[in-house]
């Protein structure tokens, strides 16, 4: 650091821009006289003795008479004391700023953008581990490992737990065990490229980064069910619909539960187009009131949009892409039953349990 560096950093420490100057003329010096700090630096002369009077006030300098006045520099200990809390404070302002920038108060936020995947993923383990209805995740095994305990909390629960790995860009992939799928996931699909962190929570949360390589390193984090549906069509196209489980949980025979209504009309459909009598469970709300409702009743009608003209029955998800709902006919009366985000239909189903199937008389 040259002399006018540490001009510019004293001053920056709180010293003027003259006393600045004149304390670091003085440390070349050893000690002087006012008149010839003065000359040495950019001090005037009509300034030089209030100048000095305030670095002596400030403790870093000492004044004493010798014909005329004289200074010397005080030991440096305390002043460097002083510098390195300074240092200190501003390191500390720093790292504060960037927590603050990094962590900002998301319930006050529907959408926040962060700098760091450590922040979407310290999100995404909090939102996981308090997870009640469903867990969606696409990551890498490392990720996997990091999120391990908080999935495991999530399954616990009983939330449904997809889980899709994927690759790292730097190495192989090796996959865990099965004990270990088996403590924190419902299904488990890999793909063979690599692809961004996502996690989906609720319906309502979305933790997502992109993968490595990207341009720059940033994070989504969304508290919003809509938002959240639009990533949550990103996860069933491109993490989940085209590849094979390799772990699974789920229930060979009924009763079956589900939180998707796609996913459960591809069980319906079939068998309620061979003339079963199909018996569900609903736990939902009502579209219109919003109050949390609890159903059980008798498939009626099923509705979705790309009606096949074959036997094989919602194989692709195009099937299912439009309007998916059936109707429920219960003791109470009948009711339409939509999925995630359903509007024209009377309940919105969070769970869906198949509870039988007969075949009718």
């Amino acid at each position: 650091m040259n002399g006018e560096e540490l001009i510019e950093t004293l001053e920056d420490a709180g010293l003027s821009p003259y006393q600045a100057d004149a304390f670091v003329t003085l440390l070349g010096l050893g000690s002087a006289s006012a008149t010839q700090i003065a000359k040495a630096s950019s001090v005037p002369d009509a300034r030089i003795y209030d100048v000095l009077r305030g670095l002596e006030e400030a403790e870093y300098i000492e004044t004493y008479q010798q014909d005329s006045l004289h200074a010397r520099a005080h030991d440096p200990a305390d002043v460097l004391a002083d510098l390195r809390q300074r240092a200190n404070r501003f390191e500390t302002a720093a790292e504060e700023i960037e927590d603050r920038w990094d962590r900002p108060d998301i319930d006050e936020h529907r959408v926040s953008i962060v700098k760091r995947l450590d922040t979407v993923l310290a999100q995404a383990e909090q939102l996981i581990r308090n997870a009640e209805t469903q867990v969606n995740v696409g990551l890498t095994i490392d990720q996997y490992y990091e999120l391990e305990d908080a999935l495991e909390c999530a399954l616990d629960r009983g939330a449904d737990v997809k889980v899709c790995l994927v690759p790292s860009l730097d190495r192989e992939m090796e996959l865990p065990s099965t004990d270990s799928f088996s403590r924190t996931a419902t299904e488990v699909r890999t793909r063979s490229a690599p692809s961004p962190f996502i996690a989906l929570i609720d319906r309502s949360w979305t933790c997502f980064s992109p993968h490595g390589r990207s341009t720059n390193e940033y994070g989504v984090i969304v508290n919003d069910m809509t938002h959240t549906y639009v990533f949550y069509w990103y996860f069933l196209t491109n993490l989940w619909e085209g590849y094979e489980s390799i772990y699974s949980a789920r229930n060979e025979e009924l009763p079956i539960s589900y939180v998707d209504i796609r996913h459960c009309l591809r069980t319906i459909v079939p068998l309620f187009e061979d003339g079963m009598q199909i018996d569900v469970s609903v736990n939902g709300i009502e579209t219109v009131t919003g109050h949390e409702i609890s159903l059980r009743g008798t498939v009626t009608d099923v509705t979705y949009a790309g009606q096949t003209q074959d036997e094989t029955y919602l194989t692709s998800l195009s099937h299912l892409a439009g309007e998916a709902s059936f109707t429920l006919e219960t003791d109470d009366g009948t009711y339409t039953v939509g999925g995630w985000g359903a509007m024209i239909e009377e309940i919105e189903a969070i769970q869906i349990t198949v509870e039988r199937a007969e075949k009718q008389p």
